[in-house]
């Protein structure tokens, strides 16, 4: 199963999380994912993947 969510390098030291399907920047809580650093993007789009494997397995089990 592919990640839907990456890194994007905007600058230096500066990394963009986005939908590898939309090709977005993600919004998670009315705030976009942009200009983060590398530490915290990282983490935050291990998170989101796992969520999104989680629920891809849900809706699978459903069908």
């Amino acid at each position: 199963m592919a990640n839907r969510y990456a890194l994007r390098m905007e600058q230096p030291d500066s990394w963009t999380i986005f939908d590898i399907f939309t090709g977005q920047p993600v919004e998670l809580k009315d705030q976009v994912m942009v200009g983060m650093n590398l530490r915290d993007a990282d983490a935050m789009v291990d998170r989101l993947n796992s969520r999104d494997v989680k629920r891809r397995a849900k809706a699978d089990r459903k069908t």
